[in-house]
């Protein structure tokens, strides 16, 4: 096994003898053998699901296109992909084309910033779609099978590139037919105080914003970012903001505020490019007349 990142550059339209570019190491890259075995997804691959039921053979041709057409690619659901420090993250990625003979094939390519490089491919018996399966996580298991070496520079948005074949022998290949953000994830905590308290006294809300460290698979503050204090009457279900702070050098918070009436507090972090977001779960305060 071997480390490497992908560079964004151009891959060839057809055949499959040509690799994509290689540069400096930070992910990690596995292949299996000859397609009559099947192939083994990439990095971390678990699974291969096909997606949506295709029209037969005879009645696609009247309609779809003579070469193959690969018309998107959603990663997640249309969600970003949140990656912690410890645990496997799981994630789908449906292709969607169309061909004559009807899809047989694709090799799915992840790119994201910094030479980040995921890869997997996967047999289509829909003529139309397929869904592939990565696992991502950032601090593997000594020995794991699919091992992944993320980096706090990969985090941000990435583009998905497609390989795909069809019945009939051609292939097309279709660079950034979709997009997605790989995260890093971020954690909340709250405390409001005294408890309880007055009607009418003030109410100090401290609390504390991390977010995961891929170079040194810790925890760490999150310095100079705009965090919600909001708040949730006893029997509400909703959260209104009431306040903005900043987090310090280290990532705490605090502000106080008027105690009024019997709630919940906490703090919510709205993420950013590189960062998913972050709710406290609610601190409860009971104001006394």
């Amino acid at each position: 096994m071997s480390r490497f990142a992908a560079s964004p550059g151009a891959r060839p339209s057809g055949g499959r003898d040509a690799a994509p570019p290689v540069t400096t190491a930070r992910v990690l890259q596995h292949r299996s053998g000859g397609r009559a075995a099947g192939r083994t997804a990439v990095v971390g691959a678990v699974a291969v699901a096909l997606a949506g039921i295709g029209a037969s053979a005879d009645a696609a041709s009247a309609t779809a296109p003579r070469t193959p057409v690969i018309s998107g690619a959603t990663v997640n659901s249309g969600h970003d992909v949140i990656v912690g420090i410890t645990h496997n993250v799981v994630f789908p990625v449906t292709v969607s084309g169309s061909d004559d003979s009807g899809l047989s094939f694709a090799d799915v390519d992840l790119k994201g910033p910094h030479g980040g490089f995921y890869t997997t491919d996967a047999f289509c018996e829909t003529a139309t779609a397929c869904t592939t399966v990565f696992t991502v996580n950032a601090h593997p298991a000594p020995g794991s099978d699919d091992p992944v070496d993320l980096a706090n520079a990969n985090a941000g948005t990435w583009s998905v590139d497609v390989l795909a074949d069809a019945n009939d022998g051609d292939s097309v290949f279709a660079p950034g037919v979709g997009s997605f953000g790989l995260k890093r994830a971020a954690q909340l905590t709250v405390n409001a105080a005294p408890e309880p308290v007055a009607k009418g006294a003030r109410i100090s809300v401290t609390g504390k914003l991390v977010r995961a460290n891929w170079d040194t698979y810790r925890y760490a503050g999150y310095a100079g970012r705009a965090v919600q204090l909001q708040f949730r009457p006893k029997n509400s279900s909703t959260y209104t903001t009431v306040a903005t702070a900043n987090t310090s050098t280290t990532g705490t918070l605090r502000t106080t505020v008027t105690a009024v009436k019997d709630g919940y507090w906490r703090w919510n972090f709205t993420g950013t490019p590189t960062t998913g977001p972050a709710k406290a779960t609610g601190d409860y305060v009971d104001v006394r007349p």
